[in-house]
């Protein structure tokens, strides 16, 4: 289905399926077809760096979002500084709430201990869905290995609203990540060393035990997998 109003059309979408099995290629697409009409989403966690290596190599500039919440690890921080420094990349935006907003509905600091649902939808759903609103694409680094949510996932999905998920890794498994990201010599999360596979907000993530599925540690003990900025695949 094509959508006028975005500008995007079949044949615009049947183009970028045609690259679906070769990542860099996909990001070359998405930049010429939309330019700044579309946006890389990085958490800047465990296995951003293969992702936005290539980034950096179709364009520099190509505009990075980053979902600063107020609640990442120190470690995070630091690393989207650094990596983002080794890679060159120039047009890194954070986005987050307000002051207002988490004055209003978390003046403690502490929704995330009795309402983790309402503190994604605070910290990250919202500040997302205003910022990409103008977007006709958004490229994650996301993967069907990742989660028994993202099974399905395609290379390249269209939302409800008309816009485009582009996914340029949804294929690679973590065999495949591990060789390149060393093969690059990529700058790791100093938090991988101490068995966090996958990284989100400090109060909300764990250590996983050897062996376990690499998500266990996000929302430990909550019947929760996903924050809510990505629809189950």
């Amino acid at each position: 289905m094509s959508c006028p109003a975005r500008g995007i059309t079949e044949d615009q979408i049947g183009f970028l399926k045609d690259a679906a099995s070769d990542a860099k290629e996909l990001l070359n697409r998405s930049r010429d077809i939309f330019g700044d009409r579309a946006a890389v989403l990085s958490s800047f966690g465990a296995e951003s760096a293969l992702l936005l290596a290539l980034v950096a190599e179709t364009d520099p500039a190509f505009p990075v979002l980053f979902l600063n919440t107020g609640q990442h690890f120190p470690e995070t921080i630091a690393y989207r500084q650094d990596l983002a420094r080794s890679l060159g990349l120039t047009a890194i935006k954070d986005i987050g709430p307000t002051a207002e907003a988490l004055h209003d509905r978390d003046p403690q600091n502490q929704l995330w201990a009795f309402d983790p649902d309402a503190c994604c939808a605070l910290r990250k759903v919202e500040p997302l869905n205003l910022t990409t609103s103008g977007l006709d694409a958004l490229i994650t680094g996301r993967k069907r290995s990742q989660a028994a949510t993202r099974h399905r996932l395609e290379a390249v999905q269209q939302e409800p609203d008309g816009s485009l998920r582009i996914n340029p890794l949804a294929d690679w498994t973590p065999e495949m990540i591990e060789n390149e990201m060393t093969r690059r010599n990529l700058l790791r999360h100093p938090l991988t060393q101490l068995n966090y596979p996958s990284i989100g907000c400090a109060p909300c993530t764990a250590p996983v035990g050897e062996g376990d599925d690499p998500r266990a540690g996000r929302w430990s003990g909550l019947n929760k997998t996903e924050c809510g900025i990505h629809r189950p695949s």
